[in-house]
């Protein structure tokens, strides 16, 4: 029988980001991928938020990405477009990319690190006990893992088998994606909706081809989508098919809104589609899943290395599930703002108003791009339980960006202070400490610019878990909860 720490079930950017986050942490981990490779066309994400980017920056991938889209100056509520460019971020923009080149980045990445990818082989059940997993496979081969990690999507077999609920809103709405080749240039491209019509988005993303989606009857649901039928729809919502040919692929899908109830059951967790699941308005499920995953990873990693209790994992739903909540609340907020007809025009034109203004277009756009997510770490400095920000700071070394400290994914203590000292004693085998001079304003989205601190505590994904204003209180405390008791002296 095969063993691993952690098993995870799924091979999409969730499934090979938390493999990544693992392997860094030196933890042996496998994914099990049902599909024969990740060079399939199928592509149903179309890009990444300003956050997501940082995470990659944060482990010293986010060129690998850069290279290969397209970036944009902005995000959207329900097809409103908002800058971000004024955003306090080195990537104030989304990045347009096909998920299919994402997943082979992330294969290649984790390939780099010595993980193992399980192509063709799908999980079927498991079984689990006090010591671990036993995980069924396709043709009755078993693999077990101290722990599991459903990453299998919306249908996750992983979340069935654990009888974690899922409970939500059935679909009122359905749309059919096509990436094919047309003959007729439309005006512009991006989302072609026109006042009493449903949505249509029309989007370059390689020569030759684009992307269409667009409303169709939500009574299709359930068959399989054809070129008529594309075509039907299109001349109906805007008059032409612009001389659709060629299809390369074609899905349906609905605003179907489900969020599980726990994201744990002892020893299986979920994350990503698995755990939530939403109307793709705004591009944010690959980006939530991604999220999940750097939160979950280097939690499992400190328990199961023996440096963190276990009840740090179940710190991960508590931080995570109301992220996604939010994600469902503001896509369903945003889907009957595409439908058609007159008061739905007129509710459009207000809100288009309102995003035109500057605080409600930050706190909107800080929403849409996840750089607003706040974890409740308790009362102080408005940075606790936010994105560290990536500073151009100064250190023994010389010049230095603050995320180049994160490359290796553990808990970094950075040191602003002129003369402070900082008691880590029992911790410094496991956190990182930097002297780092910071002469600049401390600016963070959506709140503006904040009180510099003396000195921070940065998690191993990228969240402020301490902040020293003028002393160490607080700290010691910070370093038990999150790196775990200190080694005995």
């Amino acid at each position: 029988m095969t063993e691993h720490a952690v098993v995870i079930a799924g091979g999409g950017p969730t499934g090979l980001m938390l493999a990544g986050e693992l392997a860094l942490a030196g933890i042996d981990v496998a994914v099990l991928e049902r599909r024969g490779s990740h060079e399939e066309v199928g592509s149903r994400a179309a890009g990444m938020h300003s956050r997501t980017i940082e995470v990659f920056d944060q482990r010293g991938i986010a060129e690998r990405f850069l290279a290969q889209g397209q970036t944009m100056q902005g995000t959207h509520f329900s097809g409103i477009f908002m800058s971000i460019e004024d955003f306090p971020t080195r990537h104030p923009y989304a990045l347009g990319l096909l998920q299919h080149y994402t997943e082979k980045t992330l294969a290649a990445w984790i390939g780099e690190l010595g993980v193992p990818i399980y192509y063709d082989d799908e999980v079927v059940g498991f079984s689990q006990d006090d010591g671990g997993v036993d995980i069924e496979r396709a043709g009755g081969r078993i693999m077990r893992g101290q722990y599991l990690v459903g990453c299998d999507g919306g249908r996750s077999t992983i979340r069935k088998t654990a009888g974690i609920g899922f409970p939500g809103h059935d679909p009122s709405c359905s749309a059919l994606l096509i990436d094919a080749e047309i003959t007729e240039q439309p005006l512009e491209f991006g989302l072609l909706r026109k006042p009493g019509q449903a949505f249509l988005a029309i989007l370059p993303f390689e020569e030759g081809w684009c992307r269409l989606v667009f409303s169709t009857d939500l009574d299709r649901l359930g068959t399989e989508p054809t070129l008529d039928e594309a075509k039907e729809a299109l001349i109906a919502i805007a008059g032409t098919d612009f001389g659709l040919h060629s299809p390369r692929w074609m899905s349906r899908f609905s605003d179907m809104t489900r969020q599980a109830d726990r994201y744990r059951d002892r020893r299986v967790f979920l994350a990503g589609d698995s755990a939530h699941i939403h109307f793709p308005f705004g591009g944010q499920g690959l980006n939530t899943g991604v999220q999940d995953a750097v939160n979950l990873g280097w939690k499992l990693a400190s328990v199961i290395k023996g440096e963190a209790p276990d009840s740090l994992l179940d710190t991960y739903q508590v931080e995570r599930h109301p992220v996604a909540a939010r994600v469902l609340h503001n896509t369903m907020a945003q889907t009957p703002l595409s439908d058609a007809g007159p008061r739905i025009d007129a509710l459009r034109d207000i809100m288009a108003d309102l995003l035109a203004m500057d605080e409600p277009r930050k706190r909107i756009a800080g929403m849409m791009s996840a750089l607003d997510i706040h974890y409740e770490l308790g009362e102080g400095h408005p940075l606790l339980g936010r994105r560290m920000p990536d500073l151009d700071v100064v250190t023994a070394d010389g010049p230095v960006r603050i995320y180049e400290h994160l490359h290796a994914a553990r808990p970094v203590l950075f040191d602003f202070g002129d003369s402070q000292s900082l008691n880590v004693d029992g911790w410094t085998d496991r956190v990182h400490l930097v002297d780092a001079k910071y002469s600049g304003t401390w600016e963070l989205p959506v709140l503006g610019e904040v009180t510099a601190p003396d000195a921070v505590l940065v998690r191993p994904d990228g969240y402020v878990a301490w902040v020293g204003e003028g002393s160490d209180a607080g700290l010691r405390d910070a370093l038990t909860r999150w790196v775990g008791s200190p080694a005995p002296a």
